[in-house]
């Protein structure tokens, strides 16, 4: 069971989830551990939701509406707290980023969002959405240089990239932005001690994912979970059995 913490409800979305929540549980007489059994789900599952460490869900605020009979007023906070940054199907992978102990990611097409230099990632928008205003732009890449931030801790996580040759021979950007792309590369997988980095040649043939970046995190505290990313879509992958396939 998560320990309680004091948090302010209205310092976020989130945080009036959480209490919300916890207020609704406390009031049924059920116990994290109790709300989690009957909603699939561990006590400590529904603990970090009630801190404010994971973002709400749709499917298990609707399990937490039924079961504490509360019509839909879970899941309309639910909505609240997913407006985000990120696309919403990429939300939730970018939050668990910042909790998980080692992240491995195959990249086909694309380089890892967490390797990317900042020419790199400017030069994608402009080709994926021609009309885009530059100000769109300029949001996308603050965004995810923020992610990189990961790297720059003492500790955890742990990273492990591999990445196809095809995503390394598309010249994102023109020569010198890719020229730098791949010096970043080069040092960061040399150099940083959290950081493998490894290529999957053309002679290798075909792979499990060909058109899809898939992402696997582990936690200390939590099962691992998946994420699969493509054009415009994504998915996060929580069922065990899947997971581990």
């Amino acid at each position: 069971m998560t320990e309680p913490r004091q948090l302010d409800p209205y310092a976020s979305p989130k945080t009036f989830y959480g209490a919300g929540l916890r207020r609704l549980r406390e009031a049924a007489g059920l116990t994290q551990s109790r709300l989690g059994e009957r909603a699939f789900c561990s006590g400590t599952y529904v603990g970090q939701f009630e801190t404010a460490v994971r973002r709400p869900q749709p499917d298990t605020s609707k399990l937490f509406d039924e079961i504490l009979d509360t019509g839909e007023h879970l899941q309309r906070l639910c909505r609240l707290t997913r407006e985000n940054k990120y696309p919403d199907y990429f939300a939730d992978a970018a939050e668990l980023e910042q909790l998980a102990t080692t992240i491995s990611e195959y990249a086909p097409m694309v380089l890892p969002g967490l390797l990317q230099t900042e020419g790199y990632t400017r030069d994608l928008p402009r080709a994926a959405q021609l009309f885009a205003p530059p100000e769109d732009v300029d949001d996308i890449v603050v965004t995810r240089m923020d992610r990189r931030r990961l790297l720059e801790r003492s500790t955890v996580p742990e990273l492990w990239a591999v990445i196809h040759e095809a995503a390394l021979r598309i010249p994102v950007g023109g020569p010198a932005v890719m020229c730098e792309q791949c010096r970043h590369l080069l040092e960061i997988g040399r150099n940083h001690h959290r950081v493998v980095v490894q290529v999957l040649p053309f002679e290798a043939e075909a792979s499990a994912f060909l058109s899809s970046t898939v992402i696997q995190m582990s936690f200390s505290d939590a099962p691992p979970v998946a994420c699969t990313e493509s054009a415009y879509t994504g998915q996060l992958i929580e069922e065990p059995r899947l997971v581990a396939q």
